[in-house]
């Protein structure tokens, strides 16, 4: 089975775009759920968290507050670097744990990876990368309408995400995702089509 790294920077639309994979019967591990898993209550992030940057930055129910991290992650360049630190290697742990459950029978499935070029444990796990991709423009209309995050937090988060140009140029697929959802499906449709005929291939010559 091959392992397809999708990416593409915040407000892009990875999670519309997993969906329809996933409704081909495509199987997703995406390290953003990951992520919101480990520092949920109980998560195993939590205790380091509040080791790291104190009480105050967990919930009543030890959770992360996700609000007061993101506000000092992205005014503080040394914050999020240790945040990092932190989750990376259990959300890679973890990633690695969910993608050996996956059938060997598949064909291929799909590691969504919002820092996927800024990674390379990540990157050195697959195949393929896709970049969904739309202008940031887009990005910021479709960020703003999340609770809790204005114009400024979203062009912080943009601006510490790779830029779009990179993320185009190390692309060996890219998903624009700047119209409909129907042509949304459609392209991943296609995509979905020639990665199928090329693992066909391989299997045929292996």
């Amino acid at each position: 089975m091959k392992i397809v790294g999708l990416t593409g920077g915040i407000g892009s639309g990875k999670s519309a775009a997993t969906e329809v994979f996933e409704s081909l019967g495509v199987d997703i591990v995406d390290t953003d759920k990951i992520a919101h898993q480990l520092t949920a209550p109980g998560g195993k992030a939590n205790p380091l968290i509040g080791a790291a940057f104190g009480p105050e930055m967990l919930g009543n129910a030890g959770e992360m507050d996700r609000q007061k991290m993101r506000a000092m992650a992205f005014d503080n360049p040394a914050a999020r670097q240790r945040l990092e630190e932190i989750l990376h290697p259990l959300i890679l742990a973890q990633a690695q744990s969910d993608l050996a459950k996956i059938a060997i029978s598949k064909a291929y499935a799909i590691l969504a990876v919002p820092l996927l070029y800024e990674r390379l444990t990540f990157r050195s796990l697959v195949w393929r990368t896709i970049s969904i991709d739309c202008t940031e423009e887009t990005q910021i209309q479709r960020v703003i309408k999340r609770p809790g995050l204005s114009i400024d937090t979203a062009k912080k988060i943009i601006a510490a995400q790779a830029p779009r140009s990179i993320r185009l140029q190390l692309a060996d697929d890219v998903i624009h995702n700047g119209a409909s959802l129907s042509s949304l499906r459609s392209q991943i449709e296609t995509l979905h089509m020639r990665y199928l005929g090329l693992l066909s291939g391989a299997d045929r010559c292996a």
